[in-house]
């Protein structure tokens, strides 16, 4: 005995409950379909385990979108015999039973199986078995789909479920016979997301029924928002309600806990995976705790349920949304839903109908057209998946028996074949193509709806779809919020943050934490990290609250700027002054106003100012590091060599007037050995090496610093250490002018045209001060405004020299030559002598 025939035979026993069994849900033809419906519900079904026979569905609340779904197969059966192109002189029949729920599954499965006699022979192979029905339509939840399934699959008898979306059903291996003309769970599950996303809800409450299905559901819904900034603020199951629907006392308890979470919970978004059944006690302890200001997402086994609808009250709760299959529109359907069936005799074969069989429904009919207003507005939504489920078997058949326009072959329908033409199927009904894809599912547009309690409006109002194809939620219209001024309701467990700041985590969860302001200098980039502001980078910069960095503006000397323009027209003045003074005191070498300002030694001093004041444009435009080397050494050893001159030149006449005749040896050797300019060259020298040795232990290279007053300026300059090094190569010309200030103040009294002390004292006292001023200044400032200081400080020095010390004696040549003669210095130095005696 192979392993089918093992599995079938601990069952057989089951099938003479079915021997005294008869049904008013049944159409005779050539070729029957099973029907599996939930007419009556019972939630799980556990008063009939204590008694050894089949429940009675009819003792059960009654499900008028069951019964829906059963006129649905009904209307596509007799719709198909009545055209003549899919079957001609074929006549499809049907047999239907009442699963109630999950609490009726083995019964209509092994009846179906069962051959006419009402019995399922156990054989080695069932190739060529024929049971009674050659496909079975539904039924509709998870449970009951997979309880049948396992049977159906042992024999490949096709099974189309037109509502049950678990994903373990796409699973082949273990279902090879069971087809979905609906969407699987992940499309309901990304429906929801992508809607929290559309709307920003980023924290929500999950609610889950105590089967699979509110299991299943809940998990996948938690594994979805794992990857995403949404996150779950509790979630609870509802508690299973009892058969006859009365409320224990622990699930009174259990749901008051549950609402009261719900009031006090700041998550304004409740998911609820659950069938319909599990739900009327919790909304009415909703109501009776008047919870309010709430959006309801309900998953598609309760999204178009009419019952729940009827309770008006449920309106002032909040908002309903749900997500649910697209409404398509079956012409005539909505007639033939409420049409008295008309009576048909037994089935061939077939006894007096049992009581246990579970194919009566003597309130059906009054209940659907109490409701048949709502089941109108609302359109074929699910009704559609039964009517294309037996469709898709018409055409598989249509295929199987090699059909044509007028006739077919009546032949015998082995399960196995005509699975193989289903799944084959590809056609276009009512403007849908019908197509299976490798898991067996078919790929429904979904609708996204709200519920309204207009009765002249659609009870189930569509705002938004989902197309599976794209995973994307579009055409998002209008919705009726239970807000004030009808603003989208907000659930978020913090607010958003302002763009440029941070996040900072509070509690357990990523969507709860503090907004934090990025400082200047930093920004906050969302797509790879909320949580940290990111450092700009070192030539960009940013405000509080930016969310990204800019350029910042790089800052220099520029020639257009007015302080550029002043300091350089200074230079300019400088260097045609001191051009000037150079062309007088060479036409007047000989006279004694130049040789007592130093003869020579004038040209000396005044070469490197010239010089100086030609390279004082180093001072404007982009810093390089020649310029910033000029600025460095050049400019301070043109001073030195022009303080040295002038130091030199003070001691000399003091050592003339003073020291010569106390000390006439020294001055015989400092006349003899050219003593001044041995000590300029000294000096000039040292200039050299200290000049020398701060380059080389000091980077060449420049640096940027940022404005402290402008975050938005860049300021480029020369060196880090450019302060430190101009202080030190300063260090030696500002005891130079100390010197050349103390020789100048000892030689205070001496002859007139030989004393220079006040000017060489204007000189070194300005010299000593600016420079003072500017080394202070660049140690308490850092900006541009360093540079235009430094540049006009070196005008003004070489000013200080040009014409404080070079200036009066061009003007005593030019304006009293008769002061220029070796006589008036003669009666000068008489004068002088007489005095002192």
């Amino acid at each position: 005995m192979g392993p089918q025939g093992r599995a079938v035979c601990s069952l057989l026993f089951l099938l003479r409950a079915l021997a005294h069994s008869d049904s008013d849900f049944y159409l005779p033809g050539d070729y029957l379909l099973g029907g599996l419906f939930t007419l009556h519900a019972n939630m799980k079904g556990i008063v009939h385990l204590d008694y050894l026979q089949v429940p009675k569905c009819k003792e059960y609340e009654m499900k008028v979108l069951g019964y829906n779904l059963m006129q649905a197969m009904r209307f596509a059966v007799e719709e198909i015999n009545s055209a003549s192109s899919l079957l001609p002189g074929v006549r499809l029949g049907y047999e239907m039973v009442d699963v109630c729920y999950v609490s009726n599954n083995i019964q209509p499965v092994l009846y179906f199986l069962s051959q006419d006699d009402y019995f399922l022979p156990i054989q080695e192979d069932y190739t060529h078995y024929k049971p009674r029905v050659v496909a079975v339509i539904g039924p509709d939840n998870t449970d009951a789909t997979t309880a049948v399934a396992y049977f159906l699959s042992l024999f490949r008898l096709p099974q189309i479920t037109y509502s049950a979306i678990s994903n373990e059903l796409g699973d082949k291996l273990r279902f090879p016979a069971l087809l979905r003309t609906v969407t699987d769970a992940d499309h309901h599950i990304e429906a929801m997301v992508r809607l929290m996303v559309h709307f920003r809800w980023n924290w929500i409450i999950v609610l889950g029924s105590s089967d699979d299905y509110g299991r299943d559901n809940s998990q996948l819904l938690h594994q979805r928002l794992a990857h995403l900034d949404i996150c779950i603020a509790f979630q609870e199951t509802l508690p299973t309600p009892q058969p006859n629907q009365t409320v224990t006392q622990s699930e009174r308890e259990s749901l008051e806990t549950i609402v009261g979470k719900l009031r006090q919970s700041t998550a304004r978004v409740v998911v609820l995976f659950s069938p319909e059944l599990a739900l009327y006690n919790f909304f009415q302890e909703v109501l009776r705790q008047n919870l309010t200001d709430t959006v309801w997402i309900a998953s598609e086994s309760w999204a178009i349920d009419p019952v729940l609808h009827s309770l008006t009250e449920l309106k002032r709760t909040g908002t309903f949304l749900g997500i649910t299959t697209a409404n398509v529109h079956i012409p005539g359907f909505s007639e033939f839903r409420v049409r008295s069936s008309q009576a048909r005799g037994p089935a061939p074969n077939r006894t007096t109908p049992g009581a246990t069989c579970n194919q009566e429904c003597d309130t059906c009919l009054n209940a659907t057209k109490s409701f048949n207003n709502i089941l109108r507005l609302s359109g074929e939504r699910v009704v559609y998946s039964v009517y294309s489920a037996v469709y898709a078997v018409a055409h598989a058949l249509h295929s199987l028996l090699g059909c044509n326009q007028t006739s077919c072959r009546k032949e015998v329908v082995y399960p196995w074949r005509l699975l193989q033409e289903v799944w084959k199927v590809n056609f276009s009904l009512l403007g849908h193509q019908i197509v299976f894809n490798q898991q067996g599912d078919m790929s429904m547009q979904l609708d996204v709806i709200q519920w309204q309690w207009d009765l002249s409006q659609n009870p189930f109002k569509s705002i938004a779809s989902y197309d599976p194809s794209q995973w994307k939620l579009k055409d998002v219209g209008d919705i009726s919020w239970h807000t004030p001024n009808n603003t989208t309701p907000v659930s978020r467990c913090s607010k958003s943050c302002r763009p440029g700041q941070k996040k900072k985590p509070v509690g357990l969860h990523p969507c709860c934490f503090e907004c934090i302001d990025c400082l200047p200098g930093s920004f906050l980039n969302q797509t790879a990290d909320e949580f940290e502001c990111q450092p700009c980078p070192k030539y960009e910069w940013s405000r509080r609250n930016d969310t990204s960095c800019f350029k910042r503006k790089l800052v220099f000397l520029e020639w257009n700027k007015a302080p550029t323009i002043i300091v350089a027209l200074l230079a300019a003045l400088g260097f045609l002054s001191t051009l000037a003074i150079s062309g007088v005191f060479w036409r007047h070498f000989q006279t004694p106003m130049v040789r007592s300002a130093g003869g020579p030694m004038c040209f000396l001093m005044l070469t490197p100012l010239l010089m100086s004041y030609m390279v004082s444009p180093v001072y404007v435009g982009l810093p390089t590091v020649s310029t910033c080397f000029c600025r460095q050494a050049f400019f301070t050893l043109c001073f030195t060599v022009c303080i040295s001159c002038i130091t030199v030149r003070s001691f000399q006449i003091v050592c003339v007037f003073k020291m010569a005749s106390r000390l006439p040896r020294a001055y015989s050797y400092w006349v003899r050995y050219h003593g001044p300019y041995v000590f300029v060259a000294s000096i000039t020298v040292l200039k050299l090496v200290i000049v020398g040795g701060s380059l080389l232990t000091t980077s060449t290279t420049l640096t940027h610093r940022n404005d402290p007053n402008d975050p938005k300026v860049l300021i480029l300059s020369c060196n880090p250490n450019y302060h430190r090094v101009l202080l030190t190569n300063t260090s030696l010309d500002l005891l130079l002018s100390v010197l050349g200030f103390g020789f100048a103040y000892v030689g205070k009294e001496l002859p007139t045209n030989y004393n220079e002390a006040k000017f060489i004292t204007l000189c070194m006292t300005f010299y000593f001060i600016s420079s003072v001023s500017l080394c202070t200044f660049m140690s308490v400032y850092d900006g541009v405004l360093v540079t235009i200081m430094d540049f006009l400080v070196t005008v003004l020095n070489l000013l200080g020299i040009s014409l404080g010390y070079f200036g009066p004696k061009c003007y005593m040549i030019l304006f009293y030559p008769e002061r220029n003669t070796q006589a008036y210095f003669n009666s000068v130095i008489q004068g002088y002598t007489m005095g002192k005696d």
